[in-house]
């Protein structure tokens, strides 16, 4: 059985923001046989404008690109800014849907993770990403949501991981991407 490879897009910038500890949490419950692996870098690329798109000629579009293309799934983890979805991992989304009909996003499956301080859990947000990704070729694994809500009170200080509950979620969603590649190569 060959490895299966995650790629995890996080829609804050912030070191420490939770969707960034969740992304990391993703790293550590992965199963066995899955590799997860967190991208940095998507604060180097600049916003999408097809005058820019020569391939090999911004760095951190093409370490992007290459790493979306390897990764047999993608796990995007978003905040929720003014009701929506981070114009950062939006634009990770516009840049790894080119070209069109051919993108590092096609065909792959795709899970969200959403959270947030308030109680809705960065819903709207969730579910403009799940949207963005459907429309740019990515297969959204529809039956598999996780919005973490209220999280200020439910980690306080602590790391996301060290929430027995909150870690096992999100081992789930690891799980059920890591299925939905072997259901693909089985098809």
């Amino acid at each position: 059985m060959s490895q299966t490879n995650v790629l995890v897009l996080v829609g804050s910038l912030r070191a420490a923001s939770v969707n960034r500890q969740l992304a990391e949490t993703a790293v550590a419950v992965a199963p066995e046989g899955a590799e997860v692996i967190v991208f940095d870098g998507l604060g180097e690329v600049p916003f999408y404008n097809e005058d820019i798109d020569v391939a090999g000629s911004i760095p951190a579009v093409e370490a992007l690109r290459d790493a979306a293309g390897r990764a047999d799934a993608l796990l995007l983890l978003t905040p929720e800014y003014n009701g929506t979805i981070p114009a950062v991992l939006k634009n990770a989304i516009d840049w790894i849907s080119r070209p069109y009909g051919t993108g590092a996003v096609k065909d792959k499956p795709v899970a969200v993770i959403s959270a947030s301080p308030s109680g809705n859990g960065a819903q709207w947000a969730h579910e403009d990403t799940r949207k963005a990704v459907r429309i740019a070729g990515g297969k959204v694994l529809e039956d598999v949501t996780l919005a973490i809500g209220g999280t200020i009170d439910k980690f306080g200080d602590r790391h996301p991981r060290e929430n027995a509950e909150v870690a096992q979620q999100v081992a789930g969603v690891v799980a059920s991407l890591v299925d939905a590649t072997k259901e693909l190569v089985d098809a």
